[in-house]
C-alpha cells in the first residue's frame, strides 16, 4: 500500500515538472530566435536606419527615458513623410490611417515574459549599442530577433568586463 502510494506521488511529481518544463520553454524568449513577422505596413530598417542613417533613437523615442523602447508613433512617421514618398500605397496608407487617427497594429517582435523586468533606459544610460541585443538591424529589411533573450543570454552579457552589471535575480525578476 506504502509502495503504491509513493509510487503515484513520484508519478505525480515528474508529471508536473514535465509540465512546468513545458510550460517554461513555450513562455521562453528564445523560441522567437528569428521571428521575423511581415509588417501591416512593410518597413525597412535597412533603408532607414541604413541608408539614411536615421539613429534608432530618433524613432523610437522613450528608449533614453522608460523601461520601454516603443513603437514610434505615427507622427514621428509623419515628420518624414508629409513630404517624402507620399506616391507610395504604403505611405498613403500610413497616411490615411494617420489622418482618421487609426493606430497601425504594428506585430510586436522582441518579447519577453511579464515575468521579466528589463529596462532600455539603462542599457542606454550605460551605452550598450542597440545591436548588441537586437542585432544589425540596420542591414535588415525586415526586422527580426537574432538573439535568443534567454536569462542565460542576458546574465552571460551581464558577466562582461566592460559592463560589469548585476546578476542577482531581483535585477530582472520582481
Amino acid at each position: 500500500m506504502k509502495s503504491a502510494t509513493s509510487l503515484k506521488l513520484l508519478a505525480g511529481f515528474v508529471a508536473l515538472v514535465l509540465v512546468a518544463g513545458g510550460a517554461t520553454f513555450a513562455l521562453s524568449p528564445g523560441k522567437n530566435q528569428g521571428y521575423a513577422p511581415a509588417q501591416p505596413i512593410p518597413f525597412s530598417h535597412q533603408r532607414h536606419a541604413g541608408q539614411f542613417n536615421i539613429p534608432c533613437m530618433y524613432c523610437h523615442t522613450t528608449v533614453e527615458k522608460s523601461r520601454h523602447a516603443s513603437v514610434p508613433a505615427m507622427n514621428v512617421c509623419m515628420n518624414c513623410h508629409r513630404l517624402v514618398k507620399t506616391e507610395s500605397p504604403y505611405i498613403k496608407q500610413l497616411t490615411e490611417s494617420y489622418d482618421a487617427g487609426k493606430p497601425i497594429p504594428w506585430i510586436k517582435v522582441h518579447d519577453l515574459p511579464d515575468f521579466t523586468f528589463f529596462n532600455h533606459k539603462r542599457h542606454i544610460a550605460r551605452g550598450v549599442q542597440c545591436q548588441t541585443c537586437h542585432g544589425d538591424v540596420q542591414n535588415m529589411e525586415r526586422i527580426k530577433q537574432v538573439a535568443p533573450l534567454t536569462m542565460g543570454w542576458c546574465v552571460n552579457c551581464h558577466r562582461q568586463p566592460e559592463y560589469n552589471a548585476p546578476t542577482s535575480c531581483d535585477t530582472c525578476h520582481r
